[in-house]
């Protein structure tokens, strides 16, 4: 195909996949909210926190850790290789820990920040059927542009709405999670000062115009040095690395990571509380 049919293809395929996202669960709630209000609250409520991805995420960092401490290379690869898109067959120990902490730097965003942020928006704007709906659109972008959102010679063309519109989305998301891993730094007594230092200088050393938000400032509180160049599908691509690098990475630094995005996902959460109650309470006034 032409590059232009490519992306045609790619965009014909991210409208049908996102408008599916946010069509089924914004009809499942809004109908359960017609048979019965607490229903279509519930349903609201499950369906959105099955697009949260904060469990998932720890228990496969912590699946890394624990072969990590054994002195488990192959078993740290293979689980490591679960989570990233690189190849790891060749990782050392560090690599390994490296792209663990990497991970759960940058899905702090995609699988916890970002639905959070789109949930809280829908309560607001319209409602829990809207808020279902925004999550699970903003969930099937995301996972669109973790399917085919590369920069290859296969993915170029055919992956650049699916790209493009993740950016976009992740956008606001993104910045908020990385704020709220400086306050967590301070929270767990990794090093605020440094996290702040590393990501006002480096969260633009990377390819995505996000992802370096969060990675920046996890480098910073561990210090670490993350980023730097990688092999996928068997090409090594050349990045930029982010942080000072003032210590070897060693297994610990994936819990410590686990433990930052937890408690900048609970600082984050009281805010959707917040809306949501707002809303309910606009509902009261108005009636």
């Amino acid at each position: 195909l032409l590059p232009r049919h490519e992306r045609l293809a790619g965009t014909l395929l991210v409208m049908a996949v996102t408008a599916a996202g946010f069509v089924v669960p914004f009809a499942l709630v809004s109908v359960a909210l017609r048979v019965q209000a607490g229903a279509g609250l519930a349903l609201g409520a499950a369906l959105s926190w099955q697009a949260l991805a904060a469990r998932s995420l720890y228990g496969e960092a912590m699946a890394v850790y624990r072969a990590a401490v054994r002195g488990d290379l192959d078993g740290a690869r293979a689980a490591v290789s679960m989570i990233v898109g690189r190849d790891t067959a060749a990782l050392s120990m560090e690599g390994v820990v490296k792209a663990a902490v990497e991970t759960v730097a940058e899905n702090l965003c995609d699988g916890v920040i970002a639905p959070l942020f789109y949930l809280g928006a829908g309560f607001v704007l319209g409602g829990p059927a809207l808020a279902a709906g925004f999550v699970f659109f903003y969930k099937a972008a995301s996972t669109l542009d973790s399917m085919i959102g590369y920069k290859n010679l296969r993915y170029i063309d055919f992956g650049r709405c699916a790209a493009k519109l993740d950016d976009a989305l992740s956008y606001i998301p993104a910045r908020i999670a990385a704020l709220l891993l400086i306050i967590a730094a301070f929270l767990v007594r990794a090093d605020i000062r440094n996290a702040l230092r590393i990501w006002r200088r480096d969260r633009r050393n990377h390819a995505s115009p996000n992802a370096g938000q969060g990675e920046a400032a996890m480098a910073g509180a561990l210090g670490l040095t993350l980023g730097g160049g990688a092999f996928y599908g068997g090409v090594f691509e050349e990045k930029p690395v982010l942080g000072d690098g003032t210590r070897t990475a060693e297994p610990r630094d994936i819990k410590r990571a686990c433990r930052l995005m937890y408690t900048a996902a609970l600082l984050f959460l009281p805010v959707d509380i917040i809306l949501e109650a707002a809303f309910f309470w606009r509902g009261l006034v108005c009636t």
